[in-house]
């Protein structure tokens, strides 16, 4: 196996890291120092160490959690603010959080040790589908729709919905169910505020063809055999 992609399903970092990690000089096999990228190990019996420290392929673990809304999504925050880890048990094991949802939005978010599956899931090459129920105030109009549909400027670039359904409107507020691939930073919420829209509620119901059914808010599971199949096809 190649030693990066032994690096990346021991779940140290991705495959992309870890050759950095190995042009840096930081990894060692029966302890020689490996800076050439593309080196085979024996998953038997080479021993691997990063920095030192010796790695062994982890059992890969596979989780979701239904993020309540005022969870930061990382594993430490610098300000103190609530931490997504606080919401899960200690399991004996480090995951760590796959893409982001911001501060106070809610929903689906996958867990895993498994930092191969984690890079191509949100490497934005692989154009993963992500759903959304969304919560705005105002009655949405045909020609805010039509805005959308061609696509409005974020940060010099147009982006555009691949997928946007009215649920329900009203005089006050408006549901819809908007589908993206591409998941740049609060795109949702820009998106709709570019054409005169404040977000809500925003909740993810699907992530990689994975849903989030009725599990409850704050609550999490372990994934079944096919939806792990189902993750590992869906790049």
């Amino acid at each position: 196996m190649r030693l990066n992609k032994y690096l990346a399903r021991a779940g140290v970092t991705s495959r992309r890291k870890a050759d950095l990690l190995i042009e840096q000089g930081s990894v060692r096999v029966n302890g020689e120092i490996v800076t050439r990228l593309g080196t085979q190990v024996n998953t038997r019996e080479d021993k691997v160490e990063v920095n030192g420290v010796e790695i062994k392929p982890e059992t890969k673990h596979y989780l979701v959690l239904n993020k309540p809304p005022g969870y930061v999504v990382t594993l430490d925050d610098p300000f103190g603010r609530p931490t997504v880890k606080e919401l899960l048990p200690d399991l004996g094991v480090r995951l760590f959080p796959v893409g982001r949802l911001d501060l106070n939005s809610e929903g689906l978010l996958l867990f895993t040790n498994d930092g191969e599956l984690a890079h191509q899931l949100i490497h934005p090459r692989y154009n993963i589908k992500k759903v959304y129920m969304v919560r705005i105030k105002g009655r949405i109009q045909s020609r805010d729709l039509k805005t959308l549909s061609e696509g409005v400027y974020l940060d010099n670039r147009k982006t555009s919905p691949d997928e946007l359904k009215i649920i329900k409107r009203d005089s006050d507020s408006s549901l819809l169910r908007i589908e993206i691939h591409e998941g740049r930073k609060r795109e949702i919420r820009r998106i709709l505020q570019a054409v005169g829209h404040q977000v809500v509620k925003l909740k993810r119901i699907q992530f990689a063809g994975l849903k989030l059914g009725s599990l409850e808010r704050g609550k999490w599971r372990y994934l079944k055999p096919d939806e792990i199949k189902k993750l590992g096809t869906s790049h």
